[in-house]
């Protein structure tokens, strides 16, 4: 298997189609699609004949916190193929995608919720939790927030700066004004 990745626009056809029907089998009544404002790439990983087994969304955008402006990415739309689950291939997928940022010198930080209990999944794959942390997504207008009722969610981040510790800190236990929009209403 292997991990390939594309602009959102410049995903061939034929895997589009499957990412759409895992996302949907996932995520049943979701609009397809990530807000184009949002830059989205596919990150896959594609077996040898050609079948997605797994895939996540990367979406970026610039946020603003501690009086500072931090280029982020998020993780978004992460799916594995159903009767691949349990082999680890989500989790290589999510670590090569900490890797592709780490590596990318646009990126100041990840940053993404999760259900609280695929906490210990992302932190295997090299994200930290952020302890009392909120992200506030929608739009200024219509926010929707990580901790609001019925929700279970655990934000993580992974920092790419000279000074991660200043920044972690700068991002733990606060509530933060990510904003992506009405499409990727939390990434």
């Amino acid at each position: 298997m292997r991990v390939l990745a594309y602009e959102a626009a410049e995903l061939p056809a034929e895997l589009g189609g499957q990412v759409a029907a895992l996302e949907a089998a996932a995520w049943r009544g979701a609009s397809p699609g990530h807000d184009p404002a949002l830059a989205p790439r596919a990150l896959l990983l594609v077996g040898d004949d050609g079948t997605v087994a797994a895939s996540l969304a990367l979406l970026y955008k610039e946020i603003e916190v501690a009086g500072r402006t931090y280029r982020a990415a998020g993780l978004s739309a992460v799916v594995t193929r159903a009767e691949l689950r349990g082999r680890g291939l989500g989790g290589r997928l999510v670590a090569a995608a900490r890797a592709a940022l780490a590596a990318d010198p646009a990126v100041d930080l990840a940053l993404f919720s999760c259900d609280q209990p695929l906490t210990a999944f992302y932190e295997a794959a090299g994200f930290t939790r952020l302890p009392g942390t909120v992200l506030v997504g929608g739009t200024p207008a219509e926010p929707l927030a990580t901790d609001e009722p019925g929700f279970d969610k655990e934000v993580l981040a992974a920092f790419f700066t000279d000074t991660p510790d200043r920044d972690r800190a700068a991002f733990t236990g606060v509530r933060v004004p990510l904003h992506p929009g009405n499409t990727d209403r939390l990434w």
